[in-house]
């Protein structure tokens, strides 16, 4: 059961989510690119460096984390670049209708290996149908992690979906973060959008 109090936190921040999505799509309408878990911005920092054209945004739980990457991104002077605290579910219903995602990264997400715990893993279908909402057509999704028995649920996600599909193409782009640096090995999938969802 919902309380009041729960109800009004969350239509806080839905509120706070409209307003700072409306100061990076003042026209109400684009594409970005989204990274999903950004932690301190390493990874999005440097691809937003990369690609100067195209706007970025990424979001975390965690306040600390979306002040380190801010200041981060503050000393890059990169003005395609943002960085937004939200929960990844209520971000995306967030977003102005006519403001599409063009590609989801996912870095080395928790991987929540207890199996009581694995309904709070991020790849699952409802996120997915929720993703492909959003999405422009042909959007990825790049997903990483050096969990093993994550990779293959989220590979078994996938592929049962209608909307999405594995495919072979190469990473979006190699940056190697502090977690990758410190996993002995990593697998990573990549899921091309086939049908875009009607909203």
């Amino acid at each position: 059961m919902i309380t009041p109090r729960y109800a009004a936190l969350i239509e806080e921040r839905r509120q706070r989510l409209t307003a700072e999505l409306a100061t990076v799509f003042p026209n109400g309408g684009g594409s970005f690119h989204c990274e999903i878990g950004s932690g301190h911005g390493h990874f999005l920092t440097a691809f937003a460096t990369a690609n100067p054209t195209v706007t970025c945004i990424g979001i975390d739980l965690i306040a600390d984390r979306i002040d380190r990457a801010c200041r981060k991104r503050d000393r890059a002077g990169l003005p395609n670049l943002h960085f937004i605290q939200a929960e990844a579910r209520l971000f995306l219903e967030q977003l102005p209708p006519a403001v599409r995602v063009a590609n989801f990264i996912i870095l080395f997400p928790d991987p929540w290996p207890k199996l009581r715990h694995h309904k709070n893993r991020l790849l699952q279908a409802d996120f997915l149908s929720l993703a492909a909402r959003h999405a422009e057509p042909g959007c990825r999704i790049y997903f990483r992690t050096d969990y093993r028995p994550y990779f293959d649920d989220a590979h078994a996600t996938v592929a049962a979906h209608h909307e999405w599909e594995r495919v072979g193409d190469p990473w979006i782009f190699e940056y190697e973060t502090v977690f990758q640096q410190r996993a002995p090995s990593h697998e990573s999938l990549v899921a091309r959008l086939g049908v875009p969802a009607s909203r």
